[in-house]
């Protein structure tokens, strides 16, 4: 199948490039209601399953998707509205065995409650091809440690780019007024065993993430962030910033179930 590019002349290119509406720089109210949006982009694990998600809803949260950034303006993602309730407690339910793995395993990660997957009205699919790697640098047919590096980073900029659409998704879902659940936990190949032939998605493919949204079954509550000061840095990173080996491992077995799961003004 051709790109939609490919069916447009030079001029009609040229148009749609200049066809952008240039803010005035430094315009506050547009900052503020993007911020807005995205300080109400709550991250909620049980949703109000007799909601229904009208179709345009879904259609308008693809179309913030479909225009992310990508590497070489590759757009290497595709996405699959599930709106079956039984594809939905299938899903669910890889994920609760997967809990109980983890359990079994002594992993003694904090895990949420997966059954809350199958109560989401709105439920989407992110899946990518990795063949997308070969349209960013790499020295093809080399196995050289140079083009391991390339290789390496161009997957990077793979995923970088799906999420940068799945990112744009969430936003556009939190602006409808939804609460929203971003999976990923599914990098397994047991994941994909599941998942693929279970939604037709070929094998070349794989699935990235799982976006669930909907409104809350219980009233939402907006978890901590780091501050500004311990995040940004002028010029050269601030030694301050830097943890140590002891340091992270501290925050894991301290902090990491407390700032997963509470409320902002719980966590000092």
């Amino acid at each position: 199948m051709k790109a939609d590019a490919e069916a447009l002349s030079p001029e009609e290119l040229l148009e749609a490039e200049a066809a952008v509406d240039l803010p005035e720089i430094g315009a506050r109210d547009r900052y503020d209601a993007l911020m807005k949006v995205v300080t109400n982009r709550v991250t909620v694990r049980a949703f109000d399953p007799d909601f229904e998600v009208p179709r345009e809803h879904f259609e308008m949260i693809l179309e913030a998707a479909r225009h992310a950034p990508s590497g070489a303006n590759a757009q290497p993602w595709h996405f699959i509205v599930i709106t079956e309730p039984e594809l939905k407690e299938k899903i669910a339910g890889y994920f609760v065995e997967e809990q109980r793995r983890r359990a079994k395993l002594k992993m003694k990660f904090p895990t949420p409650d997966y059954r809350g997957l199958a109560t989401a009205p709105g439920f989407i699919v992110v899946a990518t091809d990795f063949r997308w790697v070969s349209a960013f640098p790499v020295l093809k047919d080399d196995t050289s440690d140079l083009n391991r590096m390339y290789r390496e980073n161009a997957e990077r900029i793979l995923l970088q780019s799906v999420a940068a659409a799945t990112m744009s998704a969430h936003l556009a879902a939190a602006a409808l007024g939804y609460n929203v659940w971003w999976i990923t936990a599914i990098g397994q190949e047991a994941a994909q065993e599941a998942m693929k032939p279970l939604l037709g998605i070929p094998e070349e493919l794989s699935v990235l993430d799982i976006m669930a949204f909907g409104p809350p079954a219980k009233a939402p509550y907006k978890r901590w962030r780091k501050p500004l000061e311990e995040i940004a840095n002028w010029n050269r990173f601030d030694p301050a910033h830097h943890m140590t080996g002891e340091e992270l491992e501290d925050w894991i077995q301290t902090r990491r179930h407390r700032v997963m799961f509470k409320d902002a003004s719980k966590v000092d």
